[in-house]
């Protein structure tokens, strides 16, 4: 049986099954002579063949674009200056993490070139990257829509993260236009072996109720979507997180779990947010980006910074956001 997949799939020992895959197999079959074709059988082998385990994840999000260039340009100051910013968001997030486990970071390719050189020193678990074109609804992916061509280029590690604005009482065509284009890049990301982040903002084109999130998940799963993670905004009630949470259990078991995202709110209330995550297991940590750099970037871009206070200032801010999630865990 495990030679009979390896030859299904055109490859040699890679592709040879785990044992959970063997074992779905064996007790389901597959409606695909071509094992290759079967979604379900190449999402078990995808996901038992992680390169490492992730059960905790404190993110320092520093791949905005849009917001930045709007400091900069209001400031007088050139874009280039914003790559140097990067960077000592990369050592302030080094700072803090000290290279343990559970620590990592969004950078973009954009403004963040050099950053992700810095970062790939300092021992992170997890880095992750932009896909999409800041601000676009319906979605659209940046530098160019043959995303597969850019993804071919990226370390094996990197994580993509694909920022969509979707609402599921959106209008038919817009969500058949983004639905179309999440599907194309879960299929790029299979294919060329990365690991995707789906980040789902619903709150600003509609209500937010205790079940939009969930709906608005079921159908990407509904279409066979099925990330590596996905990024939400905070809920309003533990019932819309245990929606969420019977979701993707019902639907991916090998989901690595939701981070998180801050949309800017000041650090109490992402306190707040992060106590009513406990009764969802699936919160593994969060990405937060402005409320940790946005006062270091307009000072240090202004030039009543130095580097050293920026990095300062971006430390404690994103230190003090990890104790307030590892208490919500008893850690």
């Amino acid at each position: 049986a495990c030679g009979a997949f390896a030859v299904s799939r055109l490859l040699c020992a890679p592709e040879y099954p785990t044992w959970e895959e063997l074992r779905y197999f064996l007790q389901h079959g597959s409606r695909h002579r071509a094992l290759r074709k079967d979604e379900e059988l190449n999402h078990i082998h995808w996901a038992t063949n992680r390169r490492r385990e992730i059960p905790l994840l404190m993110a320092l999000a520093i791949d905005h674009r849009s917001q930045l260039t709007d400091i900069a340009d209001e400031l007088g100051v050139p874009h280039a200056r914003i790559n140097a910013f990067k960077r000592l968001a990369v050592a302030a997030a080094a700072r803090v993490g000290q290279g343990r486990d559970g620590y990592g970071m969004l950078i973009d390719e954009r403004f963040g070139r050099e950053a992700f050189f810095d970062a790939a020193k300092k021992g992170f678990s997890w880095i992750g990257r932009p896909v999409e074109l800041p601000g676009s609804r319906p979605l659209r992916f940046e530098f160019s829509q043959d995303i597969g061509s850019q993804l071919v280029e990226w370390p094996v590690d990197h994580c993509i993260k694909c920022l969509c604005f979707y609402h599921p009482d959106d209008p038919d065509h817009l969500k058949k236009e983004q639905q179309q284009k999440l599907r194309t890049l879960f299929e790029a990301a299979r294919r060329v072996g990365r690991e995707l982040l789906v980040e789902i903002i619903a709150g600003k084109h509609g209500r937010l109720d205790d079940d939009t999130i969930a709906r608005a998940l079921q159908e990407l799963y509904d279409l066979g979507i099925k990330p590596d993670w996905w990024k939400l905004e905070p809920q309003h009630s533990a019932l819309a997180w245990k929606n969420i949470e019977a979701t993707i259990a019902a639907n991916d078991d090998y989901c690595r779990g939701i981070v998180l995202l801050g949309l800017e709110a000041p650090a109490a209330e992402l306190e707040k947010a992060f106590a009513a995550t406990t009764v969802a297991p699936s919160v593994k940590g969060f990405a937060v980006g402005r409320t940790i750099f946005a006062h270091a970037a307009q000072q240090w871009l202004s030039g009543q910074m130095t580097d050293e206070a920026a990095i300062a200032d971006m430390a404690g801010r994103f230190e003090e956001l990890t104790r307030a999630w590892l208490r919500t865990r008893g850690l």
